[in-house]
């Protein structure tokens, strides 16, 4: 469950959702909204501390300390746009959600292998 607060986190700053500076809720709010250990968020919130990305101020709550530079959000609006007419031509062709994301994700790694080649 850590794991997953650590993507959910990485992915908003990702998608501009969170900019530097902004607190993230506390330790107990998360814990209250998704019933989860405290341990649990506390782990989550340590790790993205230690990449550094969160730094936490003891009695006032944990901060976002760095987001994504504007250069990596320009194209966004456009490119949510082309995947979104993908998704809709995937679907016309009778491809179902799991398979779509089985053909992103395998797609992605491949891409990935490519240029690291």
């Amino acid at each position: 469950m850590y794991v997953q607060i650590v993507q959910q986190v990485k992915e908003a700053l990702r998608l501009g959702l969170l900019d530097g500076g902004e607190q993230l809720p506390t330790v107990r709010e998360v814990v209250a909204d998704l019933a989860i250990n405290p341990n649990t968020v506390a782990k989550a919130y340590r790790e993205l501390e230690r990449e550094g990305l969160v730094v936490a101020r003891q009695g006032r709550g944990t901060f976002v300390s760095s987001s994504l530079p504007a250069a990596s959000l320009e194209h966004h609006d456009d490119l949510r746009r082309q995947l979104e007419q993908w998704f809709r031509a995937a679907q016309r062709a009778g491809i179902d959600e799991e398979s779509i994301r089985a053909l992103v994700s395998s797609t992605l790694r491949e891409a990935l292998a490519r240029r690291a080649a």
